[in-house]
């Protein structure tokens, strides 16, 4: 096979100016770290890491201790990089050698943290990891428990930063503006994307961008301020004609009202686009929707062609447009009932994965070419 049947392209100077836009947002006074945890969102930590490193960001958040070792030759030997999912049992070493800092989520890991700079996660409501309450008194009343601790930064994280009218957005802001006054030395971090386009009260000393600088809209009432940073194409493999009555796919899940024309395409789950969408996604053709017919499978798809003119129609080997101009990742989600999030982290490996960037000679990708 000469050609990959579906390609990924990742647009770089997207993500620079995305990035861009969040330090224009947070101003002089306030740090903008760059969160490319989960392989940067699914689209190459170690790509997006150099991007973002070109463009002076020092403070870099990762889930795992594994995630903050690939970033660390790549990044400016002075970058920050914490470690959100807290101090991993069996990794101290790594710790150590990658120069991690560890997001401290509980008396527990403080205790076992010996020495050295680390992050102070307090919980002030959305309840996955975080020092709750009744620690954060015993922490508050005696600080002893932080000796040999450098608490680099103190921070949070909103529940539901996506609605701005939410009342927990300035109940958690609150909690943690009392909490953050004991740390005077520290930092102090709270806003994800959304938050940062809440309200400039959020921002505190740094703010945590990542949905926001791979171009999904952390605006869900408001026209998407960042970029697009992504364009998925795929290959139709065959196209074949379907009487009325008939039926497609798994469990004969559609059946056709007339006679139509169905494109199969080199694209399933295994890729990243969801079960879900079945029977209400689309692709794209010169910019005409083709809704999706049947159960998405692993590896195949397909689309009903018969709006489009006879002569107008796509053959095997074209490619129709899944995320694009046409089509937003968040848009491709909500057809799948869900959020950007989980298509981008989904997308997976079979694609032909292309990094564009105009400064591609001094760019480090892990997988896939670049094209200046």
């Amino acid at each position: 096979m000469d050609k990959f049947p579906a390609t990924l392209v990742i647009d770089l100077d997207r993500i620079k100016k995305n990035y861009h836009i969040f330090c224009d947002l947070a101003g002089d006074s306030c740090a903008v770290s760059g969160v490319v945890k989960a392989d940067g969102y699914g689209l190459g930590a170690a790509p997006v890491a150099a991007v973002l490193n070109e463009e002076g960001c020092r403070d870099y958040f990762v889930a795992t201790p594994e995630e903050g070792a690939e970033i660390r030759e790549i990044v400016a030997a002075d970058s920050r990089i914490y470690v959100l999912n807290g101090y991993y049992r069996g990794f101290e070493a790594e710790y150590a050698h990658y120069n991690l800092i560890p997001v401290l989520n509980s008396l527990e890991e403080i205790g076992r943290y010996k020495n050295g700079p680390c992050v102070l996660h307090f919980n002030t409501g959305m309840n996955r990891l975080g020092i709750g309450a009744a620690e954060t008194k015993k922490i508050l009343d005696d600080k002893s428990v932080l000796k040999g601790k450098e608490v680099h930064c103190v921070m949070s994280h909103f529940a539901c930063a996506d609605e701005k009218d939410h009342p927990m957005n300035r109940t958690q802001f609150e909690k943690f503006s009392q909490i953050a006054k004991h740390f005077p030395g520290a930092k102090k971090s709270m806003a994800n994307s959304a938050g940062a386009f809440l309200s400039s009260d959020y921002h505190f000393d740094m703010i945590r961008p990542g949905a926001g600088i791979y171009g999904l809209n952390p605006q869900n009432d408001k026209e998407n301020p960042v970029q697009g940073v992504v364009e998925l194409r795929a290959q139709i493999l065959q196209t074949v004609p379907v009487a009325k009555g008939e039926t497609v796919g798994y469990g004969a899940s559609y059946k056709f009202e007339k006679d139509t024309v169905l494109a199969t395409v080199s694209l399933g789950y295994a890729d990243g686009i969801l079960r879900s969408s079945s029977d209400k996604g689309h692709l794209f053709w010169n910019g005409v929707a083709l809704p999706v017919r049947g159960r998405v499978s692993m590896d195949l798809l397909t689309v009903d062609l018969g709006g489009l003119p006879e002569q107008g129609r796509p053959r095997a080997g074209d490619e129709l447009e899944v995320i694009g101009p046409h089509q937003s990742a968040d848009k491709l989600a909500a057809a799948a009932g869900t959020i950007g999030y989980e298509i981008l982290t989904s997308l997976g490996l079979r694609y032909e994965r292309v990094y564009r960037y105009e400064a591609a000679v001094n760019m480090v990708a892990s997988a896939g070419s670049i094209s200046a």
